[in-house]
């Protein structure tokens, strides 16, 4: 869906970086993020997607400290943050400064949220509120990895931000969301050439999502069996979803992901250290390779 409020794609750019880390209620960390954030948007990023539960407060110092960067959430909860409170944070972020907050939503997992009851039931209620509220369907997207949730991306959102996927999704999502509504999958990626190390670290982080069935059930869908989800992911699942290895090779396969329809790659640097650290050599060196 598309309307004067959308956030044009070459806004948002080619490539973003997606951190668990730039998300903090911690006051006192406010200058690091904000000093973090303008270095981001000096090396090139068009976008940052602020991992875990995430609300527009949280983007706030990122937003304030920078330009021109977008910054979007990925995801805020459905089940944490409700419909009228989610309205209220866009619209006074909106307010300060307009056209640089993406509202990106998911229904989390069943685990991770109590109250999870008819997901996709849910999230059209969500949706719905929100436009009651008058958030435009042009200022959110929706982490969508199956095709009923892609198509509410395509018809209820500006696209979807798919969390976890491969090459082969991002091709099938772009099939079901035509070409004009954004896609912007998330891509995990090692900097480290050594395949068993790289494995390794990449592993460690695949481990708890091996665990929730929105991810599992994506995998078989996408022609994946049991045996590649068993002790820890086969290397063909690891393969699919994490760049790693010399930078060259990183940068060829954040290319795949173009080439298979995506308009920006969301990318989370994995190298072993707290999901909350601020990796920022490793950006560096990611703005260089893609430059």
């Amino acid at each position: 869906m598309s309307d004067t409020t959308d956030i044009p794609k070459q806004s948002i750019g080619r490539y973003g970086i997606w951190s668990v880390g730039l998300r903090s209620e911690d006051p006192s960390r406010r200058g690091e993020l904000a000093e973090s954030a303008a270095e981001l948007e000096e090396l090139g990023f068009g976008a940052v997607w602020l991992g875990g539960n995430s609300a527009a407060h949280h983007a706030a110092p990122l937003v304030e400290a920078t330009s021109t960067l977008v910054v979007g959430t990925s995801i805020q909860s459905i089940w944490q943050y409700g419909a009228q409170e989610a309205a209220a944070g866009f619209a006074g972020l909106e307010a300060a400064h307009p056209g640089r907050f993406l509202l990106g939503l998911g229904v989390s997992h069943a685990r991770l949220a109590e109250q999870y009851r008819r997901p996709y039931s849910s999230l059209v209620a969500y949706l719905d509120a929100l436009d009651g509220a008058g958030v435009p369907a042009g200022r959110r997207v929706v982490a969508a990895l199956g095709p009923k949730t892609l198509e509410l991306s395509r018809d209820r959102a500006l696209g979807a931000i798919p969390y976890l996927v491969t090459p082969e999704h991002t091709a099938r999502a772009r099939g079901l969301l035509g070409a004009a509504p954004l896609l912007a999958p998330e891509l995990k990626v090692v900097l480290e050439p050594d395949p068993a190390r790289a494995r390794a670290l990449a592993r460690a982080s695949l481990a708890p999502y091996l665990a929730l069935p929105n991810y599992t059930n994506n995998f078989l869908r996408l022609g994946f069996t049991g045996d590649d989800l068993a002790d820890g992911g086969s290397d063909r699942l690891v393969d699919a979803v994490f760049a790693w290895g010399e930078e060259s090779r990183i940068r060829d396969r954040v290319d795949t992901f173009v080439s298979a329809g995506a308009d920006h790659v969301a990318l989370q640097v994995v190298d072993g250290a707290p999901r909350d650290s601020l990796p920022r050599d490793a950006w560096r060196r990611l703005a260089s390779l893609l430059a």
